[in-house]
């Protein structure tokens, strides 16, 4: 057959479009990453659980015990001296500060002296100077045997506890209560009794130190206050002996009582004085002012001071009666009559006296606007005296207040001293401690560490998250095609079959190679008849077809694979099985005949008849051609004219050829011979072949110009693959399947 004429029925193309069946690593893909490996991710943590176990109980335990301190700083201020020497803004910045103290170098080296821990075997630093090696040396007369007695000579109290301090640390907490002014004091030791006399030790000596400080702090500002004293008293009796001398010079004996109590006095009196005089001047005035304004001759009567003249007033009635009485008469009896004379005579003389009483008040105003003018100025020029007398003499106390307030703040500070000074010193007897211990701490019988349950609790857990990322990162890294979703993701080809795994007692290549004639109802048979319905399905139209058979590397199961399927292809074709691995052939060894029969290579070198190179095999209708004899040049072999014709021969008698060719990776056989093929069918092991290898492969016979039909994922573990990869489609057909001839329903 001309393998110009032949086309590939399933491009390499459309295969590439599967790409969105890549699995994806969700959460059930861990799930069965770690179901599958359960029992080695368990074994894993029981055994870091054992580990941890073994080393936490032979761990020294420590034992921690804790004292509470109530610190505030209300309850130091016995006498309130906080200006001497309190710098503290509030109580949450005192209180951070005493905690900072208790953790101070100094808290913890008086606790170590007072208690000599360098005594205690726990913190003894000498004997850390005596090392195995500095031992060794002295016992073996190398080294220097005084040296270890001149270093414990060497050794000061204050050495010791200096070398003592790192560790002491370590082992000390000082832990503030939040939203409290409690500070818990904690310290561990090996020793319960030690953990707990540290604990109280070291909230004694902050106790002890606080107050230390304080004593010094009050005897300081005490000394310091008695030396400031002598030089105030002395600048005060000089500033007193000055305000005094000046006093002298200035003629004033009481300042504040008579000098300017007086001359301000007179002034208030002057100015209210002046003040009525300017009124009472201004009412003249006025008066005086209607009356020359008023016209020679006029009636004055009308005027104000006129009207409001009580004489004028009584003067005018009189006026009025006597007209009166003048005018009745004059109605009543003539002017001759005597009543009318006396009538005339009384009211000429009320006329006369109105006009009197008129004249002496006009008279009396002016008089009283020149009186009151007068006594407007004389007022105003005492109200200027009195002034200057003022300005001088507030001139002088000037001067005066100046000393006063000297000596006055002079005063305040030696006072103030004096006060600050007997305070001092009577707080020295007084002063209480900033802290007081709350709850003494108590040898505890239960150690804090190691807490044994919890570390192999912890350690089993880590030792599970371990084994199940290890799991995890096995599965990642591995490359291998575990499922049919696998193949058509990463080899981007069709998948036509998945092969099963065999029980190891079917496995041997023998019998698995009759295990479609002898088992047709098996998984196995059902998978190869798939595969032969995908090979069928591919080019319906082509009469004939040659199947070429090829794998990655050896080993991967293709040889038993192409016999079975030449074996279910017989069963309704006219088939031919050709051995063209002629550098390892295994088709004979698999079908038990005689690898030394002539065969393809005798065919190809010239033997007389293709029939003298086939047989068949028993129970089928399966016609075999074996490799033959292995020829020196078995590449030259296949790519001569002589191969293609004979195989061109054998295309036009048989339906069905299945050639089984060298692996991929090996040699170059298989590319060959996909030039000749309609079809190449790749087998792949499962759980086994590198992705990558496979795909290389997939590569060179397309490169090749193979035709690929699709995949074939052998040695499936269907069961396996179910529980750990979510593969649903195996060996649930298990028992549909073709019967062995004998008048039974059969299923292709």
């Amino acid at each position: 057959m001309n393998s110009n004429a032949t086309t590939n029925p399933h491009p390499a193309t459309p295969g590439e479009t599967l790409h969105e069946l890549e699995p994806t690593h969700d959460f059930v893909e861990y799930w069965r990453s770690i179901t599958k490996r359960k029992w080695a991710i368990l074994a894993f943590g029981a055994s870091v659980a054992m580990l941890a176990a073994a080393i936490v109980f032979v761990l020294t335990p420590i034992y921690k015990s804790t004292t509470t301190l109530l610190i505030d700083a209300n309850k130091s201020k016995v006498v309130s001296i906080d200006s001497v020497y309190s710098g503290f803004s509030d109580n949450h910045d005192f209180f951070q500060t005493q905690v900072e103290i208790l953790k101070s170098n100094e808290i913890a080296l008086r606790t170590i002296n007072k208690l000599k821990l360098w005594e205690v075997p726990e913190f003894d630093p000498r004997k850390k100077d005596d090392g195995a090696l500095a031992s060794t040396l002295r016992s073996l007369g190398i080294g220097n045997k005084g040296a270890h007695g001149a270093g414990q000579a060497a050794w000061t109290d204050e050495a010791l506890a200096r070398a003592v301090l790192p560790q002491f640390t370590r082992q000390a907490q000082v832990e503030p209560v939040r939203l409290s002014l409690l500070v818990k004091v904690s310290f561990e030791s090996s020793d319960k009794e030690l953990a707990a006399r540290v604990a109280n030790m070291m909230a004694n000596m902050y106790i002890d130190s606080d107050l230390d400080v304080r004593f010094q702090m009050t005897q300081k500002a005490s000394s310091w206050l008695q030396e400031r004293m002598g030089s105030i008293r002395e600048k005060l009796d000089a500033s007193e002996r000055a305000l005094q001398t000046y006093r002298d010079q200035a003629g004033i004996l009481d300042v504040k009582s008579s000098s300017q109590s007086g001359a301000g006095k007179q002034i208030e009196e002057v100015t209210q004085r002046v003040v009525e005089a300017r009124l009472r001047r201004a009412e003249a005035e006025n008066a005086y002012n209607q009356i020359k304004q008023a016209a020679p001759g006029a009636d004055l009567s009308s005027l104000p001071a006129v009207v409001r003249n009580a004489v004028v007033g009584e003067a005018l009635k009189q006026k009025a009666e006597a007209e009166r009485k003048l005018s009745e008469v004059a109605q009543r009896y003539g002017q001759e009559h005597p009543k009318y004379v006396q009538a005339e005579g009384e009211a000429k003389s009320a006329r006369e006296n109105v006009k009197r009483q008129i004249d002496t008040v006009v008279a009396s105003v002016t008089r009283e606007y020149e009186v009151a003018r007068g006594t407007e100025r004389t007022l105003e020029g005492v109200l200027g005296q009195a002034r200057g007398s003022v300005q001088s003499l507030n001139r002088k106390e000037f001067q005066l207040g100046v000393l006063e307030r000297e000596v006055e703040s002079n005063k305040q500070i030696y006072d103030m001293f004096v006060k600050r000074s007997k305070e001092t010193n009577l707080s020295a007897d007084l002063e209480a401690a900033v802290a007081r211990v709350v709850d003494t701490a108590r040898v505890v019988d239960a150690p804090v560490k190691p807490q044994k349950t919890q570390w192999v609790v912890l350690a089993f857990a880590l030792g599970l998250i371990g084994g199940i990322g290890t799991s995890m990162l096995l599965d990642l890294l591995d490359n291998t095609l575990k499922t049919t979703a696998d193949v058509e993701a990463r080899l981007k080809q069709p998948l036509l079959a998945s092969i099963p795994l065999l029980a190891k007692r079917d496995a041997d290549r023998s019998s698995i190679s009759f295990l479609f004639r002898d088992d047709p109802k098996s998984l196995y048979a059902e998978s190869i008849r798939t595969a032969r319905t995908g090979v069928l399905l591919s080019s319906i139209d082509l009469p004939n077809r040659i199947l070429v058979v090829t794998s990655s590397v050896a080993g991967e199961g293709k040889t038993t694979f192409s016999i079975n399927l030449a074996v279910a292809h017989s069963r309704t074709k006219k088939t031919l099985l050709i051995d063209a691995d002629l550098r390892r052939p295994a088709v004979a060894k698999g079908l038990e005949m005689d690898a030394h029969a002539p065969g393809l290579s005798n065919l190809v070198l010239g033997a007389p008849r293709a029939s003298d190179c086939i047989r068949s095999v028993p129970g089928t209708a399966l016609s075999v051609m074996t490799a033959g004899v292995s020829p020196p040049n078995p590449l030259e072999l296949l790519l001569s004219q002589r191969f293609k014709d004979t195989l061109d021969a054998l295309a036009r008698e048989y339906e069905i050829i299945v050639i089984d060719s060298p692996p991929v990776e090996l040699v170059s056989d298989a590319l060959v011979l996909s030039k000749y093929a309609t079809g190449v069918i790749y087998v792949v092991k499962a759980v086994s072949t590198p992705y990558q290898l496979a795909r290389r492969g997939l590569l060179r016979i397309r490169r090749a110009d193979g035709p690929i039909l699709g995949v074939v994922l052998n040695q499936l573990d269907f069961k396996k693959a179910e529980k750990y990869y979510g593969e649903y489609s195996g060996y649930a057909y298990e028992g549909y399947g073709e019967t062995d001839g004998r008048g039974k329903k059969t299923k292709s």
